[in-house]
């Protein structure tokens, strides 16, 4: 498996932006991805990327908002948030290996990290 480290969340209000980073080591990952989970909530897909052709897909809730890259060099992507809400409030979590089709599913991604807290107040 590939390790993550996940880094960059924190508090920041309504309408504010953050960016987080995932490091990944161990070996490269063709696919990696965020997901998210908010308190009594389960975890919820947010954006992917297939790392060597930059294809990209996002939830409908950020896209617009949310913007995935990578720094190909570093083994690092990233995720720009922008226009932040409140109902962005979650642990996000960097994953890496899809392994299946469906993308949205938790279930098929190999790799997680930690996590990160984002916190939006309003």
């Amino acid at each position: 498996q590939v390790q993550l480290v996940e880094s960059g969340g924190g508090l920041v209000q309504a309408g504010g932006s953050l960016r987080l980073s995932c490091a990944a080591s161990g070996r490269s990952a063709y696919t990696m991805g965020w997901f998210r989970q908010a308190p009594g909530k389960e975890r919820e897909f947010v954006t992917s990327i297939i790392w060597n052709f930059g294809i990209t897909r996002y939830a409908d809730s950020v896209k617009g908002r949310f913007t995935i890259s990578r720094d190909n060099a570093k083994n690092t992507v990233w995720l720009q948030m922008n226009s932040l809400k409140p109902e962005d409030t979650a642990i996000y979590y960097c994953a890496a290996d899809l392994d299946g089709s469906d993308y949205t599913s938790p279930r098929q991604w190999a790799s997680w990290g930690q996590g990160t807290q984002v916190t939006v107040s309003s």
